[in-house]
């Protein structure tokens, strides 16, 4: 059985690639040529033949430019993904919940806003803890940091700085209306201004201190690199 992988660096010799890169593409030709090479076993061609003609279409420059260009397109994209926004977006969100649980477990009172306009003894609409939003504004900018170096631009540096108020956010807007819906006995403790001021401190109010922090870093790490 030939050397797939040898004979793979031989033909990429005439490509300017790098190290790393090269390291790659080689085992993913060989990968390729060797399925390639199995299959036309598997049809029922001979040996020789088969070899033949797995190493007449890698003999083809242009066929292999366009699987190297393949390769690459699909491995890019999801590389820069990962890096530009899931990354930063699952730390910030990891740091944002881990201060707040902290936070809670030393003690620190919270801000605790009564419902407006309900009866007596409904719910409060709003409980704060201070001390956690002062932390997020760092939050923001250590997520927008990791953002713009892996090459976000725009909105992916913004939506990956704003990603710990999502579960809040999907709170907000699916949990409490399905809960008023649903549940009849407790639509009573829940008023049209409650839930005006619980999105607003739960979700505004944390986005604009993630915000505070992660835009200036963006804005002067854009212009450091113009």
């Amino acid at each position: 059985m030939p050397d797939w992988q040898e004979l793979v660096r031989q033909r990429l010799a005439g490509f300017e690639l790098e190290s790393d890169d090269s390291t790659e593409i080689v085992e993913e030709l060989a990968g390729h040529l060797e399925d390639q090479y199995q299959s036309l076993l598997q049809d029922g061609v001979s040996e020789k033949s088969a070899i033949y003609c797995v190493l007449q279409n890698l003999d083809d420059s242009r066929d292999l430019k366009s699987k190297i260009e393949s390769s690459r397109e699909k491995e890019l994209p999801m590389n820069s993904r990962v890096s530009q926004f899931w990354l930063p977006a699952f730390l910030t969100i990891f740091l944002a919940m881990s201060f707040l649980m902290f936070i809670e477990a030393v003690g620190f009172e919270p801000w605790v806003s009564a419902t407006w306009g309900g009866p007596q003894g409904t719910l409060p609409a709003a409980v704060v803890y201070l001390p956690w939003l002062i932390t997020l504004p760092f939050i923001g900018a250590f997520g927008a940091y990791l953002s713009g170096r892996a090459g976000a631009r725009g909105w992916t540096v913004f939506s990956s700085v704003v990603f710990p108020t999502v579960p809040y956010l999907a709170f907000c807007l699916i949990g409490l209306p399905t809960a008023v819906i649903l549940e009849g006995r407790i639509a009573h403790n829940i008023t049209l201004p409650a839930f005006f001021v619980g999105f607003g401190v739960w979700v505004l109010l944390p986005a604009g201190a993630l915000l505070a922090g992660g835009m200036p870093v963006h804005y002067f790490s854009r212009r450091a690199l113009s």
